[in-house]
């Protein structure tokens, strides 16, 4: 898809039809529970990762609760996927979760892609998804060996020539040094608050130490929830109410 082509959906949102798009969260943890779990070589690539994050505050070891964030030294436990289904004035947003081995969840996530959401006219779309969620799985695919389905294959491209959509890059209009999180913008849009008992910077311990899958699922398709209201308030379209949010 040309750069045209993308300035045109961004410019003509109410147009696309709300079928057609998956919308996509996804939480991560470090691949490992304790920095000291990984080997010595790890270790010395991920103290050369994160000199310059981390400068002389942290050392490496008290850095690598962060290491989810990067694809390389992360893994994915949970993907959070919701689709709109409508049929004539009934309108259901339908959410569902992969979790388990991170082998399984992108084998599964690749498989939804691959047999429902492999058209020319179907889209992603996530909060900040160019940039971390759809590079990342992409690049966990890679690590796990499993082939990269086409709507992910984006090597080489710029986040502005990726036709999926995403509501960080639409709400910059633009302003690509501004950053707005998922939770200011539920606020300020007036769109029910996707929080719940726990926040990103918690999925590790609650993972690892607490062992409580159930509640990071929830937190994330919560998150998938709140991109889909952000997108439909981006329409100027009525949100959706509980009665309409189909978990299966």
């Amino acid at each position: 898809m040309k750069i045209r082509e993308i300035r045109g959906i961004k410019n003509m949102i109410e147009k696309i039809n709300l079928n057609n798009i998956l919308f996509l969260d996804i939480e991560t943890v470090p691949e490992e529970e304790n920095f000291n779990s990984l080997d010595e070589e790890m270790k010395s690539l991920w103290d050369l990762k994160t000199q310059y994050q981390r400068k002389d505050d942290f050392t490496p070891e008290e850095f690598y609760e962060r290491a989810g964030i990067w694809a390389e030294f992360g893994k994915i436990i949970c993907i959070s996927v919701g689709y709109f289904t409508i049929k004539g004035d009934v309108r259901n947003f339908r959410v569902t979760s992969f979790f388990g081995e991170e082998k399984k969840i992108l084998k599964d996530f690749n498989n939804l892609l691959n047999n429902h959401f492999n058209q020319p006219q179907h889209l992603l779309c996530g909060h900040n998804a160019k940039e971390f969620d759809i590079p990342f799985i992409a690049r966990r695919m890679i690590i796990n060996q499993i082939a990269i389905p086409d709507k992910l294959n984006l090597f080489g491209k710029k986040p502005w020539e990726i036709a999926h959509l995403d509501t960080l890059e639409l709400w910059k209009f633009g302003d690509y040094k501004h950053f707005t999180s998922l939770k200011l913008l539920t606020k300020i849009l007036g769109v029910p608050s996707p929080k719940g008992d726990i926040d990103g910077s918690q999925v590790a311990h609650v993972y690892y130490v607490e062992k409580d899958i159930d509640r990071i699922i929830t937190y994330c398709e919560k998150d998938t929830i709140a991109v889909a209201q952000i997108f439909l308030r981006l329409r100027r379209e009525d949100l959706l109410i509980d009665d309409e949010i189909i978990h299966v």
